[in-house]
């Protein structure tokens, strides 16, 4: 196994803790440092993505952010697990609500992934195979969220690799066939675990209700999540016991 630094991770092998969030954004990942881990140092900076170590309930935990879209992500999905030994990956981001059945601020606990990218076609050799959580994670996260009265829905979402893309006709056709949100990045973290043979889990958070047309606030996106990010160091906690 390689060491880092990387081009994109200017850290030491031993600076990112096993477990390690990712969302996408900088912000976001800044906001889980401060607000919820202790004795926290950051360790990566390079181009913006900012990345920290910590303790929550004593256990040692890492937060890097990793960019929109699957061959941003793709990078430090990669490099985490293979130049700084990074064994879980828990991704908490946001997505937009394909389904009658969730709301804005409604919480996903992905159980598969279907989606667009060629990055996805290109790293299963031309086959398609599904992208789905490690089960332990996944069961851990509802068991949780149980525990603590917080509503998860669980379901599959779709990864688009196009933010704005030709036709939103699509959107209608995925929620009539059960998907209940769109992102960018959870089937190529499901891949990749997959690939590597690492353990992986996503929280999306409903941020734009794309059937009932209601957005959330761009600051809202980067402050708030507080039961999604609860309910990933909880698994996170568990997982190092």
């Amino acid at each position: 196994m390689n060491n880092g630094p990387t081009p994109h991770l200017e850290g030491q092998r031993g600076d990112y803790a096993p477990i390690t969030l990712v969302p996408g954004d900088p912000k976001r990942a800044r906001f889980i440092a401060e607000n919820y881990l202790d004795d926290v140092r950051q360790v990566n900076s390079v181009r913006g993505a900012d990345g920290f170590t910590g303790e929550f309930n004593g256990v040692q935990i890492s937060v890097q952010s990793v960019g929109m879209g699957i061959p941003s992500a793709a990078i430090y999905y990669t490099e985490l697990i293979r130049f700084y030994g990074v064994q879980t990956l828990i991704r908490v981001g946001s997505c937009g609500g394909l389904s009658e059945s969730v709301g804005l601020g409604d919480i996903i606990c992905a159980t598969g992934a279907g989606t667009d990218s060629a990055a996805i076609t290109t790293l299963n050799n031309g086959l398609t195979l599904p992208a789905v959580p490690n089960w332990d994670l996944f069961a851990s996260a509802m068991r949780f969220a149980e525990e603590k009265d917080i509503e998860l829905v669980a379901g599959p979402v779709f990864t688009s690799d196009l933010f704005y893309g030709p036709s939103t006709n699509i959107f209608d056709e995925l929620g009539t066939r059960g998907i209940l949100g769109v992102e960018m990045e959870v089937a190529g973290l499901f891949t990749i675990a997959a690939l590597e043979g690492v353990k992986a889990l996503a929280l999306v958070t409903v941020s734009d209700d794309i059937v009932r047309n209601e957005v959330m606030s761009s600051a809202d996106r980067e402050n708030t999540f507080d039961e999604m990010i609860t309910i990933a160091l909880g698994v996170a906690s568990n997982q190092a016991e």
